[in-house]
């Protein structure tokens, strides 16, 4: 099948690309766009790209796609990720998880996730925070609120 999107890159591109594979510190995702540019570049076939750099066919279709329609630094560049924003900053992330490594207020022998938000808004940490929000926070940090197997000790 002939391919819509062929990927030409000049020498520059190319030796640009190389070079960035050798010296600059990629993330996996970006060691792949880059290796997949070069290999269709190279005229090999998408099947052979996604087996040689573990991507999936899709993947090197869009990426092929990509960089016709839009160039190489768009083809290079992350997208912006569909979702929500992130309801937590990373030092408001931080104050949480400080109150549920402290004492659980009187009356209660361990934090919950409802009290840890409750106390994180009424001391001003965020505005508003849900408790499930809490809890994937303290799941993410490996946090017990309190108990001694994982997360906080109490020596």
């Amino acid at each position: 099948m002939r391919k819509t999107a062929v990927v030409r890159l000049t020498e520059e591109e190319r030796a640009d690309l190389t070079r960035r594979l050798e010296r600059h510190p990629l993330t996996g995702r970006q060691r792949r766009r880059h290796q997949i540019l070069l290999l269709a570049d190279q005229g090999l076939s998408d099947e052979r790209i996604a087996q040689d750099t573990g991507a999936g066919l899709s993947t090197v279709e869009r990426l092929r796609k990509r960089y016709a329609r839009e160039g190489l630094e768009a083809a290079l560049a992350e997208k912006p990720r569909s979702g929500a924003p992130a309801k937590l900053d990373g030092k408001q992330e931080a104050l949480v998880v400080a109150l549920a490594c402290s004492d659980a207020p009187q009356g209660h022998a361990q934090w919950s996730a409802r009290l840890l938000a409750s106390r994180a808004v009424e001391w001003e940490i965020v505005e508003a925070v849900s408790e499930s929000t809490v809890r994937r926070l303290l799941k993410k940090t490996h946090s017990s609120r309190g108990r001694s197997g994982r997360g906080v000790s109490r020596k």
